[in-house]
């Protein structure tokens, strides 16, 4: 359950306003743009990402709309129309949305999401979407980097108390459960989104009761059936363990229950966590998991599985919630054609920088799969009336090393933009938080290990159609012409 009654409606970028009330004046307000919102390079020189956050903005589009104090507000300002006010006081959403279903595997200069409509309202919707991807796109995608390498074994999200505010401790908690997190700290995130809240003392615990083995017994007495401890408060092996031990002989054998685990949350985690199975080992208490937190990430989690650390779960925070090692999803949203008496003309926006030009048109996005393993072999970008008949060769191309080209057999595609609003009504089935990480599970089970590498990742072809390809490059060569 999100708070649907929230309006953010206003929070744009102030010229996404000034623009919209030049459009109105200028008569332009029922002139439709196509814009493109999509990423130029997945973080952490990844091969790929995890788009995210379209729920989050189709909560957004269902609540759009403007008070009359924002009105007001506005007016204030001195700067707009009364008549361009009045529309937006009458304002009715009118827009056709595609996008790329919540939890897919995405890769650069794809269109996530595609808007048409008149400029005024695509316009308006820029700086929310944008917000609204990036932001969970980015989170979604730094879980699924430390749930690869965490072989298996649960990564718990901890990082609410370092987030950039209660948003994004809420729906970061949320995209880290979409992309295989078991759960969060986060209570709030599991009454909202039905994320599970984990989670079971503070030093602060220990340190309030007299003795250490005090402190654990009460909080045993208290939660038998759930009992982890946190060992490391004064000396992990000299004190920690074997007063967890005595707590688990002293209270819990009595009842018949078994201990769930203990936490590490300082010191060398790889010493530290063999040491303490060994002991664990030696009471009887195989089945005990390790937990260990301490501001990890993907490549602490990766050293010490390969050290043999005896960890069973990860509890991450800072490094997790803030992507704190890359803490920007470059998304962009960009104008790509106009459409005036039902004629359709592709625009596109020319760079120095090679990688800021934009590729024109209404596309569409196809993933082509190996018929026989099922593994995704390539995308290709394709324009929207395209169509991929897989009863044939087909070869593809590097859209800037265009000698780069492979033939494809045996291969089936999916179209990956699908129709989410048509007219400004929803037409999406909006699945479940559970539905949403199944998707992104087989999603990345469909790449093979190669493309996943922490470390100089195999990169993955996203290439252009060969019309697609026509198109840009007759479109630079004419925007060239203009500047000669």
């Amino acid at each position: 359950m999100e708070n649907t009654n929230r309006n953010l409606s206003l929070l744009m970028d102030f010229y996404e306003l000034t623009m919209a009330n030049a459009y109105f004046n200028l008569g332009h307000q029922d002139t439709v743009g196509y814009y493109d919102l999509y990423f130029r390079k997945a973080p952490d020189n990844a091969s790929f990402a995890i788009a995210a956050g379209l729920d989050s903005a189709i909560e957004y589009l269902e609540n759009l709309h403007f008070t009359k104090e924002e009105i007001d507000f506005l007016r204030h300002k001195n700067l707009f129309s009364e008549e361009f006010l009045q529309y937006l006081e009458n304002f009715e959403f009118e827009c056709d949305v595609w996008a790329i279903p919540e939890g897919s595997v995405v890769f650069p200069n794809e269109p996530l999401v595609v808007v048409r409509g008149p400029y005024i309202q695509a316009q308006l919707l820029e700086t929310m979407l944008l917000l609204t991807i990036n932001h969970q796109s980015l989170i979604a995608t730094k879980t699924s980097r430390m749930v690869r390498v965490s072989e298996g074994r649960a990564v718990m999200e901890f990082g609410s108390r370092r987030a950039q505010g209660p948003d994004a401790a809420n729906l970061g908690a949320k995209a880290a459960y979409i992309t295989g997190a078991v759960g969060t700290a986060n209570t709030l995130a599991d009454f909202l989104y039905g994320t599970p809240a984990l989670g079971t003392m503070a030093h602060s615990w220990v340190q309030s009761f007299d003795t250490e083995l005090e402190s654990f017994e009460a909080y045993a007495k208290i939660y038998p059936k759930s009992t982890t401890l946190l060992i490391d408060t004064y000396d992990t092996l000299k004190s920690g363990v074997p007063n967890a031990i005595k707590c688990f002989d002293n209270i819990l054998k009595p009842l018949g229950v078994r201990p769930v685990g203990v936490r590490l949350d300082s010191g060398d985690m790889a010493y530290l966590s063999k040491q303490t199975r060994k002991m664990l080992d030696a009471a009887g208490y195989e089945d005990v998991k390790i937990v260990a937190s301490n501001s990890l990430d993907e490549y602490k989690i990766k050293d010490l599985l390969l050290q043999g650390a005896q960890i069973d779960s990860f509890g991450v925070g800072e490094n997790l919630i803030t992507s704190k090692s890359n803490p920007v999803f470059g998304g962009v949203y960009k104008l790509v054609a106009v459409e005036e008496n039902g004629e359709v003309t592709p625009k596109i926006k020319v760079s120095e920088n090679i990688e800021k030009i934009t590729t024109p048109g209404v596309k569409q996005v196809y993933r082509i799969y190996d018929s026989e393993t099922h593994k995704a072999k390539a995308d290709l970008i394709t324009l929207k009336e395209e169509v991929i008949d897989n009863s044939k060769p087909l070869t593809i191309f590097h859209p800037l090393y265009t000698w780069k080209r492979k033939t494809l057999y045996n291969y089936y595609v999916k179209p990956l933009l699908v129709p989410i609003y048509e007219k400004g009504k929803l037409v999406y089935d909006r699945p479940d938080l559970e539905e949403i990480r199944a998707h992104c599970s087989a999603e990345i089970n469909t790449l093979w290990d190669e493309y996943k590498r922490l470390d100089q990742p195999q990169v993955y072809k996203v290439d252009l159609s060969q019309d697609l390809w026509d198109l840009k490059n007759n479109l630079l060569n004419e925007a060239k012409k203009t500047v000669e």
